[in-house]
Formats: structure tokens, C-alpha cells, sequence
């Protein structure tokens, strides 16, 4: 060991790999505990760079080593925890709360003390009807469907109104909808003009809307939006588009309410069990549709084995997706409630790995770990035909 260490060139690789190494476990640590990344924790990693090139000017390889390790150890076990605001009665607005992730959000903040007003779709359904009977009487059940901007402006007019003076001190734009994952020549106008109507104008109008309430509160405003919302997945053309102009959107207000002191945030979540997925009766109507607009061109290139494919992948979802959505609730919260939120959370398991895959690798290489992913086991029937005359020629 000494004598590698003595090799010309070999103590600054050592560094270098030992600094990578760390300074992946820091930043990895630090999204775990979601620490503070503020002034004072980038200059705690500007002093561990300093720190290593002391180390390694002055002291012998092995040495200097010790050393620097040791106060990264340090470093990734004493990280900041995060500085939060006290609940204090914030009241806040929560769209599709009817289920999923926004009815156990809507529960999730009722039990912590904020005032909520949960947006639902349909305010006699059994999902308004649960939140009335088991949240405390701080909850308020609106009817909330974001593509109704009558319904919108009602319900900004009943929290102004139970507010008084006081600010809205969050948005949570949950309200989503799925539509058929298929290929994107396969799915209908009708498809891609929902999705852009529920996933990405519902919420614009929504924060639009709320703003000077937010404004007033210096508050916040989190759009839930996905995972497909940040990298380009097989299958969701119209649900993934809809998702990114959702995150671009709140990218954007983010630099602009800034100088209001309101804070944006994005969340990101990867494959959560939700109703957002549908039920096989909705599967249905939601195939008939699709096979009713196709041409007839393309329903014979694909071909019917294919398009069963597609239903049945659908139908496995739920199994692949976590039941458990602690993650998403507990990325919320930090949202609303730290002092230096994120701009953005992605809760789940690889939700951050693809997006990192995507930012920083060959894009062949990223395809092919999603080919992996959403791969149908059906090839096209005109794809089909092509192959075996290549194989008898």
C-alpha cells in the first residue's frame, strides 16, 4: 500500500476518488435527512475541500487521508436537520381530494393542525363524505373540479370569505388523471387534450386564481406532479407532457414569487398505488375509445395482440406501484413547512435514480434502461411480418 501511495500520480487519484466517494454519501445524506442546503452548508463542503488540500500539501498520503475521511464521517452524521415553521392553524387548499394522494394528504394535515380545504370532484361522493366524518371541523369539503372555472372561482370566493383577513398559506395542485398509457401514435387527440386540461390548466387557473391570497400569507404553492412529469417514459406521451409543462410552469412561478417571500415547489413521486391508475371498468371505456379512433391502417400494423398487451400491462400497475405513501406526505410537509423548501422532491423508490440517469448520461444508454421498464412483450404485427421476411431471406 505504502509503496502504491508512492507512485508517481497515485496519492492525487486516491484523493480524488476518496473526495467523489464522500462527497456522493454527503449530498446523498443530505436528500435522506433533507437538510438545509443553505449558506452554511455549501461552505461546510467548501471547507472540507479546503480541508483536503491541506491534507494532502502537508501531511503524508495515509495521514492526510485519516484525516480528511474522518471529517467526512463527520460531516455526513452531523448534517443540519432541516428548520421548520410551526403548523400554527396555516390554513391550506388541497385539489382532488376525492382520493389517492390527495384524500390521505387531506387527512394527513387535518390531523396536524392546519386548516384545510379539501377540492373535490364530486362533493357528495363517498370520498368528501369520509373526510366529513372522521377529519376535525377545521376541514372544509369544496366542490372543486379544476377544469371548471366557474367552480374555481366559487371556491376561491368561500376561502376568502372563511380566511377574512387573513392569507392562504398553501396550494397543493393534486388533481391529476392518467388516461390509456399506450404508444403515442396510438392515443387520441381527446386523450392528450384531457390530460393537458386536468394535469396542466386546471392547476395554472387554480394557482392563478389563489395567487393574491398566497401572496398575502407569503405562502406556499406545490404542484404534485410526476415522475413521467420530468423523463420521457414509453407510453405516457400525453400524461408525461401534460406532467412537464406542470413542472415547467412551477418552475417558472418559483423564480417569479420569490421576491413576494412566496415559496414553489414541484414533487415528483414515482409509482405510488392511487385511484389515478383507474379501475378495469374505466380500462375498458378507455380502450373502446381508443380502438374507435384509430385508423384502420394502424389498428393492422399493430394489431390486435398488441393492443391487448398494452390493456394488460395496464392492468398490472397496481402491482408494481407502493401502497405505502408516507414518502409523498412527508415531502409535502417539508414543503410547506421549512424555512428553505426545495424546489423540487421526487419521493419513491428511483425516482431521483432515472431522473439523475437522464441528466447526466448517454441518452442510448438512459433508452435502454427504459426500454427495460416499459417494455410490452408483444411486438407490433407489422414489425412481425418484417422480421420473418428478413429471417427466410
Amino acid at each position: 500500500m505504502v509503496m502504491y501511495l508512492s507512485e508517481a500520480g497515485s496519492p492525487l487519484l486516491i484523493y480524488l476518488g476518496v473526495t467523489l466517494f464522500f462527497g456522493g454519501v454527503i449530498l446523498y445524506r443530505a436528500k435522506q435527512k433533507r437538510a438545509e442546503k443553505e449558506i452554511s452548508f455549501y461552505c461546510g463542503l467548501v471547507l472540507l475541500f479546503l480541508l483536503e488540500i491541506v491534507c494532502f500539501a502537508t501531511l503524508q498520503s495515509y495521514l492526510g487521508l485519516l484525516i480528511f475521511s474522518l471529517a467526512c464521517l463527520l460531516c455526513c452524521f452531523y448534517l443540519p436537520a432541516p428548520a421548520m415553521l410551526p403548523v400554527d392553524r396555516k390554513a391550506v387548499l388541497i385539489t382532488g381530494s376525492d382520493s389517492g394522494i390527495g384524500h390521505k394528504l387531506a387527512k394527513f394535515l387535518d390531523q396536524l393542525g392546519f386548516v384545510v380545504f379539501a377540492g373535490v370532484l364530486n362533493k357528495r361522493g363517498p370520498g368528501a363524505e369520509e373526510l366529513r366524518k372522521t377529519c376535525s371541523e377545521r376541514l372544509s369539503v369544496l366542490q372543486l373540479d379544476v377544469t371548471s372555472s366557474q367552480q374555481i372561482q366559487e371556491a376561491f370566493l368561500e376561502v376568502k370569505k372563511k380566511l377574512g383577513n387573513e392569507g392562504l398559506w398553501g396550494v397543493i395542485n393534486n388533481a391529476g388523471i392518467l388516461g390509456f398509457p399506450a404508444d403515442a401514435e396510438l392515443l387520441p387527440m381527446s386523450n392528450y387534450k384531457q390530460c393537458m386540461e386536468v394535469n396542466f390548466f386546471g392547476p395554472v387557473e387554480v394557482s392563478k386564481t389563489f395567487m393574491p391570497l398566497i401572496r398575502k400569507a407569503k405562502g406556499r404553492i406545490i404542484n404534485i406532479s410526476s415522475m413521467a412529469g420530468g423523463i420521457p417514459m414509453l407510453r405516457f406521451a400525453a400524461y408525461g407532457a401534460s406532467k412537464a409543462a406542470l413542472s415547467m410552469f412551477t418552475g417558472v412561478i418559483r423564480q417569479e414569487l420569490s421576491k413576494w417571500g412566496v415559496k414553489v415547489a414541484a414533487v415528483h413521486p414515482s409509482g405510488f398505488r392511487t385511484s389515478i391508475q383507474g379501475t378495469p371498468e374505466q380500462w375498458n371505456k378507455l380502450e373502446q375509445n381508443l380502438l374507435e379512433k384509430l385508423t384502420p391502417e394502424v389498428k393492422e400494423d399493430y394489431g390486435e395482440e398488441y393492443l391487448l398487451a398494452l390493456k394488460n400491462m395496464l392492468s398490472r400497475l397496481p402491482n408494481l406501484s407502493k401502497p405505502d405513501l408516507s414518502p409523498v406526505l412527508s415531502d409535502v410537509l417539508h414543503a410547506l413547512l421549512a424555512k428553505s423548501p426545495h424546489g423540487l422532491y421526487t419521493p419513491g423508490k428511483n425516482a431521483y435514480k432515472y431522473l439523475f440517469i437522464f441528466h447526466f448520461f448517454p441518452l442510448w444508454f438512459y433508452d435502454r434502461c427504459m426500454s427495460n421498464i416499459g417494455r410490452v412483450q408483444v411486438t407490433p404485427k407489422a414489425l412481425r411480418a418484417t422480421e420473418t421476411k428478413e429471417k427466410k431471406s
